[in-house]
């Protein structure tokens, strides 16, 4: 089936991945039309003309909205798809106006900031038998998946102890950014930490239990104050503990586009062992001769010289992520008993099969608030977080 695509939003990931990605699904025959919807009509112009993307995909184009997205979603043919990529504060409403409009679901991540209105995108979508996955694109690095192989043959043992890191480059402070990712809004452990938290999950499948964030606020050039750097720490249902730092903070002059990486320390028995994820420096340095140096990842998404035809095509796991989740709500469609059988396998996060996410963006957001008090999360029927009680 030859979904169209509605994309409300128009930001930095649809120009980095998105659009590119979907480009390359629809010259494959793959997806039918493009929408994209934004408030601003320069966000659009500035994206059909983006240089780089005309390059790669010459003969390819979308069709642009100033619309409020409500509308644009209650005019689209129903159980099509609607990609949410909008500041995190507003997942909620984008999506369940989307599900109302009877649409399959993607969402950037975090899904929402509170397990309650994740429930509630849960219901909705099993109600009318629509797809709802998140786009948590670091599942689909081959490191995750081998690693997540591994350690569930039990190659490595049992987790114990974690460090991982993942620093934006400063000039996000001069972007859009500045007008969203305030103290009330977002942070940067709730931002970008929520995906090492979710690989955590996805290799060893083991459940997030307790939170603890701290922050350091810094204010964007227009003066909005915002959790520029964060230090969490997570503790799991086997014990194990996980800190991740994250900030806007990577200088621009850095040679790579940000820096991150991951370590995991195991043991079992009277042996130890380790998983150690280097995912700024992916073995790749160039030196330029206008004085440049550059430390680029072939791994997220790049733009390679197109095979079969003119123009270029996308590699990367940014890409496989976007092509997963459409193929998933093409199944869904098709057959909606392949919906049990995604939840099951656990390689796309949905709501019903990735829900402690919400759980330790909810847990977090109330920790800072909190001088980075500890919060607990209690599964069960209803799961909630709270604050650890020391009396």
């Amino acid at each position: 089936m030859r979904m169209h695509v509605t994309v409300i939003g128009g930001g930095m990931i649809v120009h980095d991945q998105i659009l590119p990605s979907l480009y390359q699904l629809r010259r494959k025959g793959l997806i039918g039309n493009i929408t994209i919807c934004a408030r601003n009509k320069k966000t659009l112009d500035d994206l059909a003309a983006n240089e780089r993307i005309k390059t790669a995909f010459p003969d390819e184009s979308f069709i642009a909205t100033t619309a409020p997205y409500k509308d644009v979603l209650e005019n689209a043919a129903e159980r099509n798809l609607a990609i949410i990529a909008l500041p995190d504060q507003i997942h909620f409403d984008a999506v369940m106006t989307a599900l109302g409009a009877q649409q399959h679901v993607v969402c950037v991540k975090p899904l929402v900031q509170t397990i309650q209105h994740a429930r509630m995108i849960e219901k909705a979508a099993a109600d009318q038998q629509l797809f709802v996955g998140i786009e948590y694109h670091k599942r689909f690095d081959d490191r995750a998946l081998m690693a997540r192989d591994r350690y569930r043959q039990g190659r490595f043992g049992e987790f114990r102890l974690g460090t991982a890191r993942l620093f934006e480059k400063w000039y996000y402070r001069h972007s859009n950014f500045q007008n969203w990712f305030s103290m009330k809004n977002s942070d940067a452990f709730t931002y970008i930490g929520c995906h090492y938290v979710d690989l955590v999950a996805f290799i060893t499948g083991l459940m997030p239990v307790s939170v603890s964030v701290a922050g350091v606020p810094e204010k964007f050039p227009n003066g909005t104050e915002a959790w520029m750097w964060t230090d969490a720490r997570v503790r799991w249902s086997n014990g194990g503990l996980l800190n991740v730092q994250n900030a806007l903070g990577y200088p621009d002059q850095g040679p790579g586009s940000n820096t991150q990486g991951m370590t995991l320390w195991t043991s079992q028995g009277d042996s130890g062992g380790f998983l150690n994820h280097i995912d700024s420096h992916r073995g790749l340095e160039y030196c330029y001769v206008d004085g440049g140096y550059s430390e680029p990842s072939p791994d997220y998404l790049q733009y390679v010289p197109n095979h079969l035809g003119g123009g270029e095509r996308v590699v990367g796991y940014g890409y496989r992520s976007i092509e997963a989740l459409v193929e998933a709500a093409q199944a869904v469609e098709a057959d909606r008993g392949n919906l049990a059988l995604i939840e099951k396998q656990g390689i796309i996060a949905t709501p019903a099969n990735s829900s402690y996410n919400e759980l330790v963006t909810e847990a977090a957001r109330l920790s800072l608030e909190n001088d980075g008090r500890e919060v607990l999360i209690q599964y069960g029927n209803l799961p909630f977080v709270h604050l650890k009680s020391y009396l």
